[in-house]
């Protein structure tokens, strides 16, 4: 009863429910008119033109029988007018009883009763006592890859959503939903703010300064993370009191600008977990190229140990058998004075080759500018010649024009460059130009933005060589912040592990484990009291109690877990 009456209470409160129940309260007051009048009208025929007599609730008993149409016959008229009466009766029962009452009724009742009370499924505040969770203000892509992170590291989270509705609907996707304003003071109270480990302000960049603020005011000391559209938007979030402000799509920019190539051999840093740097290095036109890992001799040379492969967009284990592929990149861990050796060593001085950015947003724009900051000559594309006017300065070249046409993608160099960046927002097109581009181009570089996960196989089979979402980079950075951990973008689902060195694999020498070969894990450094390995050998013994850095995708962290992990517990 107590939830019923909650349920009934919640129905009421609504001003479109009061609305909806005012209009079926009107109509039923019109009904008891009409049938009032129907009754009068029935007995004045019959009392004036049969010449019979019957009480008043015989008048309303005919009247509700034929407009229902039961139709009992009890009850007659034998004259003309009496029967004209009762068709009129009749069809007015039908069109007002039999048709608009239910209709009606489900409409402005029963189904918003049934809405309210599936809004009322939907929690309105945390338990008391709630700690360490993550804040997320909405519902987007990048919530729903954080999210699937946040349950693999058994991390508590909250999303704020103020469609009681679809908060509802989210409950029954087994997502952890609370029903509130994300803009509202009381959400915040109510969501244990002062005690989370992370807000992540993720809507538009107004309504994240706005959160922003109402946060600060909840709970000063907790870590907002905001995300900014706009490089403008960054100082705002700062000043509202952002603790970290993230601009995507410059960060994806300048995370695609780095991968491409330049024609000259140099190993880029892509980033650093615990002291170990990781970094690529195109091997095309170096001595690298057809040899086998241990022929390298980078670890003597350089002290870099090499863990894994780009090939066509795929990471490979580097295994010491394993041959290197002429198109490879190779990723390479060690220290940055290791990874300067390593340029030193293999490194040429000459002019750089063009890279051509097809695509003048945002992203487009960020990569063109990481790229003039470091030397190389840009060209850009687009069909937009405002776009490619904010970006003018940052290039050497622009070409306005549609890239799927061969005689304007000539005109814009792809026979010239080494690399090509598509940052369009449009996965179809991308796909369809890395085909394009392969075609005029074989020895390109192809460097890709994505918008979907789902096209991720789809523009790797299409030629490109490294593909990276704005969803991955979202996910990878609050993750970070989570973590306390740096951002390490390695490419679309590939990413660092850490893990517990399992009691099945402690004591035993790297080569004899077989995790390259079971899991396709690439082991990057081993730590030991705190001490953090980057130079492995297949001799390398597994320390009982370390903790193992490996890189890799999600299924293979799972064959792991499986093939290790479970057998020793």
């Amino acid at each position: 009863m107590k939830y019923l009456a909650s349920q009934f209470g919640f129905l009421f409160s609504e001003g479109k429910s009061r609305e909806n129940l005012t209009a079926l309260f009107k109509y039923f007051a019109f009904l008891v008119i009409m049938v009032t009048v129907y009754a009068v009208i029935f007995h004045v025929i019959m009392g004036s033109v049969e010449g019979k007599e019957h009480s008043w609730i015989t008048g309303f008993y005919w009247t509700l029988v034929v407009m229902t149409t039961l139709g009992f016959g009890d009850i007659t008229f034998t004259s003309d007018i009496g029967r004209f009466f009762s068709l009129i009766v009749l069809v007015s029962g039908v069109v007002f009883l039999l048709v608009m009452l239910p209709f009606l009724f489900i409409r402005l009742f029963y189904a918003p009763w049934l809405e309210s009370r599936v809004r009322l499924r939907a929690p309105r505040e945390v338990r008391a006592g709630t700690k360490g969770h993550v804040i997320i203000t909405e519902y987007d892509a990048v919530a729903a890859g954080l999210v699937e992170r946040l349950n693999a590291a058994a991390i508590p989270y909250f999303i704020v959503e103020p469609d009681h509705a679809k908060a509802a609907r989210f409950i029954s996707d087994d997502l952890s939903v609370l029903a509130g304003e994300n803009d509202s003071r009381e959400t915040y109270e109510r969501l244990q703010t002062s005690a989370a480990r992370l807000v992540v302000a993720n809507c538009e960049d107004t309504t994240n300064t706005n959160i922003t603020l109402t946060v600060r005011e909840v709970a000063p000391r907790v870590h907002v993370a905001a995300v900014a559209e706009e490089d403008d938007s960054v100082d705002i979030l700062q000043l509202s009191g952002a603790t970290t402000v993230l601009p995507l799509k410059r960060q994806l920019g300048e995370s695609l600008a780095n991968r491409v190539e330049t024609g000259r051999a140099e190993a880029h840093v892509i980033g650093q977990f615990h002291g170990v740097h990781i970094a690529e290095l195109p091997v095309r036109d170096t001595l690298l190229g057809g040899a086998l890992v241990r022929d390298t001799r980078l670890r003597e040379l350089t002290g870099l140990s090499v863990v894994g492969l780009w090939e066509r967009g795929r990471l490979q284990p580097a295994f010491p058998q394993t041959v290197i592929a002429p198109d490879a990149v190779a990723v390479v861990a060690g220290t940055s004075e290791q990874i300067a050796a390593l340029n030193r060593l293999i490194g040429r001085e000459g002019t750089t080759a063009p890279v051509l950015v097809i695509g003048a947003g945002k992203v487009g724009q960020a990569a063109a500018r990481a790229l003039k900051q470091k030397s190389v000559t840009v060209y850009a594309l687009d069909r937009d010649e405002r776009a490619l006017a904010a970006m003018a300065r940052d290039v050497d070249e622009i070409h306005a024009g549609d890239a799927a046409d061969r005689e304007t993608i000539e005109r814009a160099g792809i026979a010239r460059a080494a690399s090509v960046l598509l940052t369009t927002n449009d996965d179809a097109m991308n796909i369809y130009l890395a085909v394009y581009c392969r075609k005029l181009n074989p020895s390109l570089r192809i460097v890709s933005r994505i918008t979907h996960e789902r096209n991720v196989e789809a523009i790797h089979r299409a030629g490109a060589d490294f593909v990276l979402s704005y969803t991955s980079l979202g996910v990878d950075s609050i993750m970070s912040l989570v973590n306390d951990a740096a951002t390490v973008m390695l490419g679309e689902g590939v990413r660092l592990f850490e893990v517990k060195v399992p009691a099945s694999l402690a004591g035993q020498p790297l080569s004899q484990t077989g995790i390259g070969s079971r899991t396709g894990l690439s082991v990057v450094a081993i730590e030991d009291q705190q001490t953090v390995t980057s130079q492995l050998t297949g001799e390398t013994i597994l320390p009982k109690g370390g903790t193992l850095l490996m890189l890799g995708n999600a299924d293979q962290r799972q064959r792991f877990g499986e093939a290790f992990e479970e057998r020793g517990r």
